[in-house]
């Protein structure tokens, strides 16, 4: 048996460097991989593009014990540029040096979803955990690779909505009986086409391209009511839809319609429409129960409507300046194992799921 004596200059040597996982791999000794406590989250991002100049970029540097240290993006320009207008100490054009760079704990994907896989699973199989937007990947079969990955280290997906006050005092409210047995619950989200200009945007391009995005808008968008869905209901029981591309603008669909219906017994509807004309555009979601009905935007007025019994009162709520930040205070805690997942590699392949069943790619 190796002895406590021979094995300490080995701990010794390793404190004195940045290493945050203690690998040693010793003949007739039990010492594997064994983890050194975080006391700060540092974070780098893959994909320092628009979704991190305000939503979530600034709130890694302002929830407590965690701070951005570096970002990584093809284009050095953009790169230097977003590192010296956020103070982030570092920038990469190579998302692996980022990802090896000793002084980072834990990344953030914040790539179109063709790179999400690649980028989480070699985060992972370096000793770092993730935090990945949404949607989680390019479609159900790569979720469920990377869900596998993450059961040996940590990963959190971008269903932020669900970590607003807004959402969570909606939850409340279901679950209090307000309106009652919850019966139904029927979402509109309707938007005028995309114009000519807005489709030559490359940040708008990718979202339109398949091949990078996984779907359209609704892949896009989706993702977040589909997640507080799943939040608020629950284990599915079935789940089925339907998809088209009937402006013809880009090879994405354009409208998509889905059912679900929850073990508890409540049934979703759910229509999504980017080419109505202007004035029709919608984000609406309704809740309707025995003994009335609540109304939310998941994506514009910051409000919850109640009507019961023949009256209407609401609850306001101020706008969020990072619109991620509650969701990123409570991943930090989670990788400093303070906290259980508040979106969970799991729930990321059920939404994913969902996407595919409403367009048609699997059946739930």
């Amino acid at each position: 048996m190796l002895s406590l004596e021979k094995l300490l200059p080995a701990f010794v040597a390793l404190q004195k460097g940045q290493w945050r996982i203690i690998s040693i791999a010793v003949k007739n000794c039990n010492i594997y991989k064994k983890a050194v406590p975080m006391e700060t989250i540092q974070w780098g991002i893959i994909g320092c593009g628009d979704v991190t100049e305000v939503k979530s970029g600034p709130a890694f540097s302002k929830v407590p014990n965690s701070k951005l240290v570096a970002v990584m993006r093809r284009d050095e320009g953009k790169a230097r540029d977003y590192a010296n207008r956020h103070g982030v100490p570092r920038w990469y054009t190579n998302a692996y040096e980022l990802i090896n760079d000793p002084e980072i704990n834990a990344i953030y994907v914040a790539t179109p979803p063709l790179q999400h896989e690649e980028y989480t699973i070699a985060a992972l199989n370096a000793g770092k955990p993730v935090y990945v937007e949404k949607p989680m990947a390019l479609d159900t079969a790569s979720a469920k690779r990377m869900a596998e990955a993450a059961k040996e280290n940590k990963v959190s997906v971008a269903h932020y909505r669900r970590a607003q006050p807004l959402f969570i005092k909606l939850k409340e409210l279901l679950h209090a009986g307000i309106i009652g047995d919850i019966h139904y619950v029927d979402l509109k989200f309707l938007q005028a086409p995309l114009s000519d200009r807005d489709l030559q945007l490359p940040k708008v391009q990718w979202r339109v391209d398949p091949t990078l995005s996984g779907g359209g808008l609704f892949h896009d968008l989706a993702p977040h009511q589909l997640d507080l869905m799943l939040y608020y209901f629950g284990k599915i029981k079935n789940a089925s839809g339907f998809s088209a591309n009937q402006g013809g603008l880009y090879k994405a669909d354009d409208i998509v319609s889905g059912s679900i219906m929850f073990e508890s017994g409540v049934l979703f509807q759910g229509l999504w429409c980017f080419n109505v004309p202007e004035e029709e555009g919608t984000d609406k979601c309704e809740f309707v129960g025995s003994k009335g009905k609540i109304s939310v935007s998941i994506f514009e007025e910051p409000e919850i409507v109640i009507k019961t019994n023949g009256k209407v009162s609401k609850i306001t709520f101020d706008k969020l300046e990072h619109v991620q930040q509650p969701m990123i205070e409570r991943v930090v805690q989670y990788f400093l194992g303070k906290n259980k997942n508040p979106s969970s590699a799991e729930e990321g392949v059920a939404v994913m799921q969902l996407l595919d069943a409403f367009t048609s790619k699997i059946k739930i």
